[in-house]
Order: C-alpha cells, then structure tokens, then sequence
C-alpha cells in the first residue's frame, strides 16, 4: 500500500484533542520502534457540544475504505459521540476479515485491551491512607450509568470497607466526567455531616473543575482538603496545583497493541485479551510534592508560548476564511492553504482527494453524478516529492499514493464533507511524530464550506445558462427563436470591420397546413422537427439558423461564398429527398426557400436583407406546380 512495510490503521474520534493527541504520538513512538506504518482514521463527530449533523455524514468515510490493505486494526471507541456512528464502524471493521484490537473498551469479536482501573482507584484512595494516614475521604463518580464510573464507584466502596471505614466514606457525589460539576460538588461536600479531609475523582477534569470551586470557597488544595483525579490527562499536569492521579501507560498500550497485531499477521496467536495497570502518580494536589517557583515560571513561559503561537494560528485561518470566500476557481484552493497553514504546526504532506463519477466529474461540479470509488486530487502538496503522482487521467491509485521509501510512515486521514454531502477526504502527514493541531480541522471545515459554495454557485450559474438558454431558443427543435437568431446575427454585423460577402437565407416548410389538418398537429411537429435536423445538419460552414415561426426558418452567414451557397442548397434539397424516400410518409416533406448573397458591413440594415431573401422565398414557393400552404 504505502511501502514495503507492514501497516496499521487507527481508528479514533477527536485524535487532536489534548486526552487523544497524546495516544497517537505514543503510537507513532511504537511504530517507529517496530518499523511499521500507521494510518489513522480521525474522525471530529459533533463540532462543539451541539452540532452532531456533521457528523452524521462523516462516517460516510468508512463506505470507500478497503481494509484488506491493512496488515492490523486498532480501534480506539472513546470519543465518539453521535449516535450511530462507533457501531457503524464496529461493524465494518468485524466484517474485513483483518485482526483488530480495542484499547479502550471491550468489543465482542476484537482483541482488547483490559485495564484494571480498579487497582488503579485502590492505589489511590490506599495512597491516602497509607502515606497522609486520612480516613474521611469523599468521591466524585462519573456519570453512573457510565460503565467506567459504576466501576471505579465499586472499588471506592470496597477499598473503604476493606479498611473499616463506611463505604461511601465522607459521601459519594455524581459528577459528567468532565468540567461542568465542579460548583456543585464542592456545595455538596461542604454539606454532608462530616466534611471530607480528602476527595478522589473519578477522573482529572473533575478534580480540576472541584479544585477551581474550592479554590472560590477559599479552601487550599492540599493544605485544607486533598483531591486526586484519575487518567493522567496533560490537563492534570499543567493545572495548579498538579493533579495526583493514576495513568493509563499509552506508550506500553501502543507497544503491546502493536506487537501483538504483527505476531497475528505472521500466523501467531497470542493472548486473547491483556491487562494494563493504571501507574500512580503522586504530585501536589495530595500534598506529596511542593511547588518549584523556578520549575512553574518556566512552565507558565512555556504555557504563554503556546498561545502566542496559537494566536498567530488563529490570525492564519481567519485569513483563510476571507480568502477563501474570494476564490473563483477549485484550483486556488491550495494556494490559500499554503499561504494561511505557514503557522500550524509543520506538515510534509497535504492531500485533498475529491470524488469522481463515471464520467470523471469532480464532486463540488452539480453535474456529478455518484461516486466510483475514484479520486481526483484537487490539491497536491508533497514537500519531499516522494509520493506517486496521479495517472494520466487525474485519478489516485489507491488511498494513499504510495512512496518507495521504506521508512515508518505516519497518516492522518478525514472526511472532507459538509452537512449535505462528502466531496472526498484528505491525507496529511507531519514533519514529526506529533499529531497536527486544532486549526487543521478548522482548516478542513472551511475548506468544506468553500467546495460546497463552488457547487452551489455553480448550479446557480448552469440553471442561470440554461433559462436564458431557453429564452433564446426554441422548445420544440432546439434551434434559436427570433430573439436568439436577432441578438446573434446583429453581433456578427456589427463585428464586421469592413465590407464582407453576407448571405441572408429564409425557408419555409411547403404544406404544414395539409399535414396537420390531414394527419395531426403531433405529425406536423414531427415533420418540423425533421427539417430542423436538416436544416441544421446543413449549416456546418459557419451559418447560424433558427426556428423563427411555425413553418418558418432563418439562416445568416458572413464571409460567404455563391460556391459554400451552392453547396448549401444542394445538400438542402438531396437530405430532403433521402429522408422522403427513406420514411417514407404518407405526404412528402419539402421546402421552398430564398437566398441573399451580398456585400455588407457592420452599417447595412440587417432586416432589409432578410426582406430580400424572404421576397425570392415567397416567390420561389408561388412558382410550384399544386402548392400547399
């Protein structure tokens, strides 16, 4: 696929966020160590807390990804959070056929990854015990129909009572897992009989919104009541205090994750399942470490770096979102990108596939049709040159173009979408083991919404064409009308920059009267129609014909000929007799006609010449032996 080496897909949701972004780039450690591949699937769900439409089209990714090319699967199920969406991908990923492992939930059919939170929680509460000797301990659970909360709740209460203490210690308090519970918790333990000397949260963003609110209340942390999270998020490290917490060892999930998936795809059968061990870790907000003022200013120097360079990032796609909205052409695409991404962190490869329909039609084109399976790259950035090229027709062989170098390769691959519809998807690699930032999603959304506006305004500008199209043309024979046949042949007079040969022509269908009261208005048309088709197959040396009446057609030339009129007529008169000889109808088609072949220049009065030729019609038409109107 990429190279010689064996691959591995990851698939996760919201892999930037600072929880996740850690867990790719431990995995991206371990690849490098085993000499594999990583390709992962990173999907956003819902924008913000409210928006899930984007991501209900977002999972139409996995439709057009073949995961036989992959040597290993790893699934991560957390973060994802619209409804439908992990089971869709569970379901694919069961039905490929190639090994998968979970990492953070059981999957019935897949390897997993099992943790044993529960040594991890009684390590803590222990730690409490043990090493600050404080036995009125509160807990701040998670969600409890959670699974995780319902099981870090039990082994509260049975750590509790395996040391003699009541099992919901000081009270038990049910937060979200998140940041939103923290006011309300700490109203809680402030009111229960006996006010906890400690308080363990089920995970680190709860102990940082309980310390904040306590913090309000004027209680210090550690000093007057000590907290400790769970999960070892890099929130926890930066807060201050620093959060005691148990982590989940990312780099040995990876490692053993990694190993175990090339032992299968060598025939090998290891363990079905295996444990990880959450590691304590001890810091200020038990009171076990003490701030290093020279350690933190350093911290906060590093912290105030951050968001300067986030703010230059933010100035970037602000930027991008005016240019965008400036474009013209798909093609300035990549041009906006290059010039508004100089502040995100490094790439080396960019990629932006767009779908393509059986015609080769790009998606953001409203003529597009349905997706092939087929790829066009709209945009291209290969900072090494290293990557196989599009072939001949624009089109991508295979997900990601491969690339001789047999060096561990590390792809982000997304969904290019709006809420209406998928265009594609894109492919990005980094400078280093780091995964990319907010602003590439911020990017990827903007980008969306430019492709999107493309399609629309070019269904705007087609519908546009074609109702002045039909204002110009004529609905049964698709010739021009009057007013189509005027406006052009007054453009071409009034190009003429000196004296020209012009020929003005004017026919008339002999007996559309007999033919519609003898045989119907429906064979009248057809008859029309088919002189039409004469007519038009007759003007292929620059005349312009139209469709001016019911039986009536104009014809107008410049820079004419009597030899290309000649040639003009009879082709006129042998297409009618061949189509008469081969229909034959119960009545003949014919056609009286009259010519005009004169000097002109862009002064001559356009509708004195047509009266000419209409005047040779009418005459040549009077001269037929049992004429029919």
């Amino acid at each position: 696929m990429i190279n010689s080496l064996k691959t591995i897909a990851f698939f996760g949701c919201s892999l930037t966020g600072r929880y996740r972004r850690t867990l790719s780039e431990a995995f991206n450690t371990a690849a490098e160590e085993l000499g594999v591949n990583m390709v992962y699937f990173n999907f956003l769900g819902k924008i913000g807390n409210k928006n899930a439409m984007y991501g209900i089209f977002e999972a139409d990714l996995i439709d057009y990804i073949d995961l036989t090319q992959f040597d290993g699967i790893i699934y991560d199920g957390e973060g994802y959070n619209v409804e439908g969406m992990a089971e869709q991908i569970i379901e694919k990923l069961r039905r490929s056929g190639v090994p998968v492992v979970s990492i953070s939930n059981e999957v019935e059919g897949f390897y997993n990854i099992k943790f044993d939170d529960a040594r991890g929680i009684r390590s803590l509460i222990e730690h409490f015990i043990d090493v600050h000797h404080i036995t009125k301990i509160g807990f701040m659970s998670g969600t409890h129909s959670h699974p995780d909360a319902q099981a870090r709740l039990k082994v509260f209460r049975e750590t509790m009572r395996d040391h003699g203490l009541p099992e919901d210690g000081c009270g038990v308090y049910e937060g979200d897992f998140w940041f939103h519970r923290g006011e309300q918790a700490a109203d809680y333990f402030f009111s229960v009989p006996e006010r906890p000397e400690a308080i363990v949260c089920a995970n680190d963003y709860m102990a940082i919104a309980l310390i904040t609110a306590l913090k309000r209340r004027g209680i210090n942390v550690p000093g007057d009541i000590a907290v400790s999270g769970f999960d070892g998020s890099e929130e926890g490290k930066d807060f201050l205090p620093h959060i005691t917490t148990a982590t989940r060892e990312r780099l040995e999930i990876a490692r053993r994750s990694l190993r175990m998936l090339l032992e299968l795809s060598e025939g090998k059968k290891p363990d079905e399942d295996f444990y990880i061990v959450p590691k304590p870790v001890v810091s200020q907000s038990c009171g076990c470490m003490k701030l290093d003022y020279r350690q933190e200013a350093e911290g906060v120097n590093s912290i105030y770096e951050i968001n300067r360079r986030w703010s230059y990032s933010l100035y970037d796609t602000e930027s991008q979102m005016l240019k965008l909205n400036q474009l013209t052409d798909v093609k300035q695409l990549q041009d906006v990108f290059v010039e508004c991404s100089s502040d995100f962190e490094p790439y080396q490869t960019y990629f932006a596939m767009m779908h393509a329909d059986r015609d080769g039609r790009p998606s953001y084109d409203s003529d597009f049709i349905a997706p092939t399976g087929e790829f066009i790259p709209v945009m291209w950035i290969d900072k090494t040159d290293e990557h196989e090229k599009p072939d001949k027709n624009g089109f991508v062989q295979g997900l990601i173009p491969r690339t001789k170098i047999d060096t561990p390769h590390f792809y982000y691959i997304m969904s290019l979408h709006c809420p209406e519809r998928m265009f594609g998807y894109v492919v990005i690699r980094m400078s280093s083991n780091r995964i990319f930032n907010e602003f590439y999603n911020v990017s990827l959304l903007n980008m969306a919404t430019t492709l999107e506006t493309f399609l629309k305004n070019d269904r705007i500008s087609k519908l546009i064409g074609t109702l002045e199209d039909l204002s110009i043309r004529d609905s049964l024979t698709g010739m021009l009308n009057r007013r189509g046949f005027d406006e052009m042949s007054k453009d071409m007079m009034h190009s003429l920059d000196e004296k020209h040969l012009i020929c003005t022509m004017v026919l008339d269908m002999d007996g559309l009267k007999h033919i519609n009261d003898d045989y119907g208005h429906y064979e009248g048309d057809r008859a029309i129609k088919a002189l039409a088709n004469i007519i038009t197959k007759c003007c292929d040396s620059g005349e312009v014909c139209a469709r001016t009446g019911g039986d009536e057609f104009y014809i107008f030339a410049t820079d004419y000929s009597q030899k290309k009129l000649d040639r003009f007529i009879e082709r006129l008169n042998n297409f009618v007799e061949s189509y008469n000889k081969s229909y034959s109808k119960a009545y003949d088609l014919a056609v009286s006609y009259g010519t005009y072949l004169t000097e002109a220049d862009k002064n001559s009065k356009f509708d004195d010449l047509l009266k000419v030729s209409d005047t040779r019609m009418y005459e040549q038409k009077m001269t037929k032996p049992n004429r029919r109107k």
